[in-house]
């Protein structure tokens, strides 16, 4: 039988589906943690009388606010080298053109990333997820996708899924093939993509891939060429997501939604009729706003589409190296909020409740019994802090599955 736990004295961003507030405020709160499982939830005045027995663990949260754990729905966190010459480069004159001519661009993360080993590819991505860790992450998302052959992909996603196995944190990886066309492939895309989808089977056999992505824009894959990737996936019963609408209106939404995806991300560009096909599928709006910001985007996502026809709307860092190379999702909630004119409400939700969505995950994402005991103690009294500060992080303390987390 599991050692109860009782934490009180706090208030509580509950993020659960039926809040009137959005946020599931409870002020004066109590949570009960039963192994690794949240127990009962509630205002402290209701909590039933056999969780004040002796036998049972009582804590005082010392007026914190307690959120679900947070979790970062997309990232490539997994690479090798960075790009910060390039980021020079440019601000210093030089063209696209020119950045690629000296080996910029994805190309030069690809290089960087299959001469890289695994040991240095855990060292490197550690670093990155330690700063996630920090700031209350509790699930994050890890792509491939700058490997672009097997042998790389499998190497990319074996580090992603070791990394889940070696911090207090779970991993969800997704595979990215059909990311760019690599240098070896220049000129042949459908060729390329016939290697993505042969690389599949055995990746899945290999137990890497949790979900299956695409980038399906005007620099990247057709949507006929993103079909065949979903139909792959469909075929060995993985799940899908899509890189969609970032840089042109691909109706890639709408393929998505075709084949149920769990969610679409970017989606500056994305019509009604893609949010209506959305919504009718339940496919989660991943919105990034740190590539926004990185690339000077001008076009904002359609937020009042989104939220016209109800799309949950999620929030990630998209950590990677050309055009989010960001490890702060609180820094993401303030720009979600400043940039996207998203509600603070709906930013918390973004990474919360919607970010489990968008990973297929339903055992996580808002503080209601029978929920995973991933919670977040802030050092705040209101949840709109979280989202209002830049560069500050008042996280006190975390719980995975019900265990403190050291970070």
């Amino acid at each position: 039988m599991h050692t109860l736990h009782v934490w009180s004295n706090c208030d509580m961003a509950t993020c659960q589906s039926d809040a009137t507030d959005g946020y599931g405020l409870i002020r004066d709160g109590a949570l009960v943690i039963e192994g690794e499982t949240l127990a009962w939830v509630g205002p402290r005045a209701q909590l039933p009388v056999k969780y004040r027995e002796p036998h049972v663990q009582q804590h005082d949260a010392q007026g914190a606010l307690l959120t679900p754990g947070l979790i970062d729905c997309h990232t490539h966190l997994v690479y090798g080298g960075q790009r910060a010459n390039e980021f020079e480069l440019r601000l210093n004159g030089a063209t696209y053109e020119e950045v690629a001519r000296a080996g910029g661009g994805i190309v030069s993360t690809v290089r960087a990333t299959r001469e890289a080993d695994e040991s240095t590819l855990a060292q490197q991505s550690q670093r990155r997820l330690n700063a996630l860790l920090r700031e209350g992450v509790t699930t994050v998302e890890i792509k491939s996708g700058y490997g672009l052959a097997l042998e790389h992909e499998a190497k990319c996603l074996r580090v992603a899924r070791a990394l889940g196995q070696q911090n207090p944190v779970t991993v969800r990886t997704t595979f990215l093939g059909a990311h760019a066309v690599p240098p070896e492939f220049a000129g042949r895309p459908d060729d390329y993509i016939d290697a993505v989808v042969a690389m599949m089977p055995t990746l899945a056999k290999e137990g890497l891939v949790d979900a299956v992505d695409a980038f399906c824009d005007s620099i990247g894959f057709t949507p006929a060429q993103t079909e065949r990737v979903f139909a792959q996936a469909k075929r060995l019963g993985l799940p899908v997501k899509l890189h969609a609408e970032q840089l042109s209106d691909s109706d890639g939404a709408a393929l998505a939604a075709r084949y149920q995806a769990l969610s679409c991300d970017h989606l500056e560009w994305l019509s009604e009729r893609g949010a209506q096909a959305m919504s009718q599928t339940g496919t989660v709006a991943v919105l990034l706003p740190g590539a926004f910001y990185f690339l000077r985007e001008t076009r904002l996502p359609p937020i009042n589409w989104l939220r016209k026809h109800q799309v949950p709307m999620a929030i990630s860092t998209d950590c990677n190296p050309g055009s989010s190379p960001c490890t702060s999702l609180l820094l993401m909630l303030n720009m979600a909020c400043t940039l996207f004119r998203m509600t603070p409400q709906e930013a918390l939700l973004g990474v919360t409740r919607h970010a489990a969505q968008a990973l297929g995950l339903t055992d996580r994402g808002s503080l209601v019994a029978g929920q995973r005991a991933d919670v977040v103690f802030w050092d705040v009294q209101s949840p709109a802090e979280l989202c209002y500060a830049m560069g500050a992080n008042p996280r006190r303390q975390t719980l995975l599955a019900g265990a403190a987390v050291q970070v």
